[in-house]
């Protein structure tokens, strides 16, 4: 697929060389047979992007390009309009030329809890699963990583990547169609995130160690995720819904989730924070069209879900191997 010719040749000249025995097939049948109903409108809304030259791009700080180029009035709004067909935007923020991409998260929230905790990324090869947007792909590579994958199989968040992409041009920066169970054993990259996805797989032990397999030896692995209270025997699997989610399956507490990645041979694990979601890091906003957290909790006591579950508590772990 044209898209990722770039890719595959960069890759064959780097570390993960190894990859192209099994991906161009991976994205070839997903371009035949796996193609969202909504891609060709996404892909003429991506076309009707104007070209604008990189100018002013900060991704140590924010994800902002064009800040100042004080482009016209009436085509600053285009690019909104044509923004807002990509909506729902779950994570962020963005500012492109001017307009201010007010996600649902403020993914950036996140990023200033963690970064104190994870080792320099300079010059890092850095793998994102369950990237979404690609929103913490950018932090990533503002921090200094040398080349930065992100892997989502959502296809509206490839286009929300790929619009912002349009506007900063790093090659560098990259997002595939795939989950983690398309994933090679790479062990190559010396960076695994994993963040919101632990509590969405059926099978969190296997999940756990396809991470550990995309890591060179002493690579580091942060891992996010929705804990509870308790001790290293402690998991809750709730019933049909969590916060209104249904995918939710496992959310162990922090001493079991530590345990069990003792148990995959992980190296000096240890929970270096952990945080309620608050209400000013997930709302709703005029770039989505769905509910958010208020939706979600119960409205007389803010530590309950609206099913009576403990309200959605983030931990962040990181380990090596």
């Amino acid at each position: 697929m044209s898209f990722f010719n770039k890719f595959y040749q960069q890759i064959a000249a780097n570390r993960l060389s190894h990859w192209l025995t099994c991906l161009p097939k991976q994205l070839s049948d997903w371009q035949q047979n796996e193609l969202h109903g909504e891609y060709a409108k996404w892909q003429k809304t991506l076309d009707a992007l104007p070209p604008l030259e990189p100018t002013d791009v900060d991704l140590i700080n924010s994800v902002s390009v064009g800040a100042n180029s004080g482009i016209p009035e009436g085509q600053q709004k285009r690019i909104e309009n044509l923004l807002k067909n990509f909506k729902p935007w779950r994570k962020g923020p963005y500012q492109v030329h001017g307009v201010d991409i007010d996600t649902e998260w403020r993914s950036d929230f996140k990023w200033d809890r963690l970064l104190p905790h994870i080792s320099d990324l300079n010059n890092r090869y850095v793998l994102d699963i369950g990237c979404g947007s690609g929103y913490h792909l950018w932090r990533m590579r503002g921090a200094g990583a040398k080349f930065v994958v992100g892997v989502d199989p959502t296809q509206l968040f490839m286009m929300q990547f790929r619009s912002i992409q349009h506007f900063i041009q790093d090659d560098n920066v990259n997002l595939l169609p795939l989950g983690v169970e398309h994933l090679p054993e790479l062990k190559a990259f010396d960076t695994v995130f994993a963040m919101g996805v632990l509590y969405h797989r059926k099978s969190p032990i296997d999940f756990l160690q396809q991470l550990k397999a995309q890591l060179a030896p002493g690579g580091e692995l942060i891992l996010e995720t929705l804990i509870i209270e308790g001790d290293e025997n402690t998991v809750l699997v709730p019933g049909e819904r969590y916060a209104k989610m249904r995918n939710v399956w496992f959310l162990p507490s922090g001493a079991a989730l530590v345990h069990w990645m003792e148990r995959l041979g992980f190296k000096n694990v240890r929970v270096v924070n952990t945080d309620q979601t608050a209400y000013e890091e997930q709302r709703k906003t005029d770039w989505i069209d769905t509910e958010s957290l208020q939706d979600f909790l119960d409205p007389n006591d803010p530590n309950k879900t609206i099913e009576g579950y403990p309200a959605p508590l983030r931990a962040i772990v990181i380990a090596n191997v």
